[in-house]
């Protein structure tokens, strides 16, 4: 039997109405999103849209030496195939699980008939689309002009966001490659954090426990991104 509450878990689906719901209930399939799984390929077809629900997944640039950088993270706050509804078919970036969990997975002609025939869904995803690129555009700035330190709480702060808990299992060399910053910048910036008692740090788990500590040592550009992530959502829902 159809529960709509199943679909709280992703932002994008709960703004949804309850008949949007129904209509694409039975076409969703609650997958897993195993840790270093490889979404979408750059270049590649979008098959498929995948709305996380307890997941996070890192959209890469990868460089020709092999080399990638992190330009986004989308989690429960939205979806992984924008190149479906904006037109190009595929991207130039690379989407990889960097923390593991579940997602719904959705096929690409029931994306387009949903989208094309209804405007809740198409509303919801451009200014979904919208507010991710300001955070693509946020990361630019940041890693161009603020220290590790910096660019490691506003990770944190990202993900967390994305998150249903305070804990994020996540190495320091997986954040480092994310990053693309050196391994050991990454040890002493969450070792500073440690000492401060803003985390902890175990066997690849890091637990937030003083979030108002982690948003002070944070430079503007996490603030910039939620406030217009917040925006646009609120926009869709009609509550501007």
């Amino acid at each position: 039997m159809f529960n709509a509450y199943e679909l709280q878990q992703n932002h994008l689906l709960a703004a949804l109405p309850v008949a949007a719901h129904r209509r694409m209930a039975p076409h969703l399939a609650l997958v897993p999103m195993p840790l270093g799984m490889v979404v979408c390929e750059s270049g590649a077809a979008t098959r498929h849209v995948y709305f996380p629900t307890d997941c996070i997944v890192s959209l890469q640039y990868m460089m020709e030496s092999g080399a990638s950088s992190e330009i986004s993270v989308v989690g429960n706050d939205g979806l992984i195939g924008v190149a479906l509804f904006m037109g190009g078919a595929s991207t130039s970036s690379r989407a990889v699980v960097k923390s593991a969990g579940l997602a719904y997975k959705l096929a690409a002609q029931a994306f387009r008939a949903e989208f094309n025939r209804y405007a809740e869904l198409m509303h919801l995803s451009l200014r979904y689309t919208q507010s991710l690129i300001t955070q693509m555009a946020q990361t630019s700035v940041c890693n161009r002009h603020h220290s590790i330190d910096q660019q490691f709480c506003r990770g944190l702060l990202l993900s967390l966001d994305r998150l249903p808990g305070n804990q994020l299992v996540m190495t320091h060399e997986s954040i480092a490659n994310l990053l693309g910053v050196r391994r050991e910048g990454i040890s002493e910036a969450a070792a500073k954090l440690q000492k401060l008692g803003v985390i902890e740090y175990s066997r690849g788990r890091i637990t937030v426990l003083d979030r108002p500590r982690l948003e002070s040592l944070c430079c503007e550009c996490y603030a910039v991104v939620k406030r217009e992530a917040d925006r646009l959502l609120r926009s869709a829902l009609g509550q501007d």
